[in-house]
């Protein structure tokens, strides 16, 4: 296998018929992206005025609680998973 890096993307069209939040979409999706990289993650979603986001290095269990991602409203997201390939394993590229 050659995978390397993982990203999903999200949006909300109607709120009140999905009640799952844009950000805990996103980590389920990241969940079962996972083995695309190992390394960090990170979410951001916006909510038509400022983005909001959560990244940090490790699996994604690791990087994100639940209490957290909650906390992350917005209707449109975007989530990676990164397995370096260039630059250093840090928080700068993460």
């Amino acid at each position: 296998m050659r995978e390397e890096c993982g990203v999903v993307g999200v949006v909300k069209f109607e709120p009140e018929t999905h009640p799952v939040p844009s950000a805990l979409r996103l980590y389920y999706a990241l969940y079962a992206l996972q083995h695309r990289g190992q390394e960090s993650a990170g979410i951001t979603v916006h909510d038509s005025l400022r983005p909001q986001t959560i990244k940090g290095m490790g699996l994604v269990p690791e990087v994100f609680d639940k209490e957290d991602l909650v906390e992350l409203k917005g209707d449109v997201g975007i989530g990676h998973v990164r397995y370096s390939t260039s630059g250093d394993s840090g928080i700068e590229n993460c």
